[in-house]
């Protein structure tokens, strides 16, 4: 290995970018490592993102990546497979094979949506299927609404959408597994339970338009909001020994530190709210961290 970065960052989204600029400003030399589609690429279009509100996915990525050519930052179109410590430093070995060297490797990789096994939903996800009403309520708001869930994520999202629309139905797929109080609360705020299963999702031209339940009611609905089950997309984490939470996500402190040393996570794979500008918050902050126990090692003393 003749190849030596003082950071090696898994994941080319806002994290890794914002990751990557960081370094790449503190004068470090940084790897990017990239492959497959963005989580948001089926939106149209990502929000609460000051001066680029509405921009295209993509075009985030292509700004980001244009922005970060003054600097000693470098791409590889290509997953990293594997990492180990050696002699206090990261072997990192691609899906190619080639191994590179890294003093620090930064986790920015993302989470993978595990959709439910309905039809429409697959489809429909990013255009009439949402994950977050800060994302993309505005653009439906005052609209008829529907959540996609049950038990407290549900209840998380009755006490949410209730600003954006009072024309709004629960579909839990099953029984809500509300408690008595909880099922009385959700119905004196308007809000429409139903416990039938769903068949499926009916939309065109990637808007929603109905959802047809078990027993063939079909339910008018212009928007869904769903929490899908999510996961790592690859188990490099857990081959560097990073501790997992419950919801499969890595375990971090302030500054994206993780339970080994020397590797940070950034973004959807770490604690917090899941957003474009959070991404790119926690990956700026990933950097200065990792910089400055960079700087503490080569200062001494």
């Amino acid at each position: 290995m003749n190849t030596l970065y003082d950071a090696v960052v898994i994941g080319g989204g806002p994290a890794g970018l914002s990751a990557a600029l960081t370094l790449g400003r503190s004068c470090r030399r940084v790897l990017v490592a990239s492959a497959g589609p963005l989580r948001n690429a089926p939106s149209e279009a990502a929000h609460n993102i000051l001066t680029h509100d509405g921009t295209p996915p993509a075009e985030l990525v292509r700004i980001g990546r244009e922005q970060l050519a003054p600097y000693d930052v470098h791409f590889r179109e290509e997953w990293a497979t594997d990492a180990e410590q050696i002699d206090g430093r990261f072997a990192v070995t691609f899906a190619g094979g080639e191994r590179v060297e890294a003093r620090a490797i930064i986790l920015a990789m993302g989470m993978r949506d595990v959709l439910p096994d309905v039809p429409g939903f697959k489809e429909l996800w990013g255009s009439g299927v949402f994950h977050c009403p800060y994302c993309h309520g505005w653009e439906v708001a005052g609209r008829r609404l529907a959540i996609y869930a049950s038990g407290e994520k549900a209840l998380h999202f009755c006490r949410l959408l209730i600003g954006w629309t009072d024309d709004l139905v629960l579909f839990s797929d099953g029984p809500t597994e509300f408690s008595a109080d909880d099922r009385a609360n959700v119905e004196r705020n308007g809000i429409i339970l139903r416990e039938e299963r769903v068949v499926r999702l009916v939309g065109s031209e990637n808007s929603l338009e109905s959802v047809e339940l078990e027993g063939g009611d079909i339910v008018p609905r212009d928007g869904l909001f769903a929490v899908p089950k999510q996961e790592l997309p690859s188990d490099l984490p857990q081959r560097l020994g990073c501790k997992i939470m419950d919801d499969g996500r890595i375990e971090a402190e302030m500054g994206g530190r993780t339970s080994v040393p020397r590797v940070f996570v950034a973004g959807d794979a770490g604690p917090g709210m899941q957003s474009v500008v959070t991404a790119m918050s926690s990956g700026m902050l990933a950097g200065a961290v990792l910089n400055h126990d960079l700087l503490e090692e080569e200062f001494g003393g």
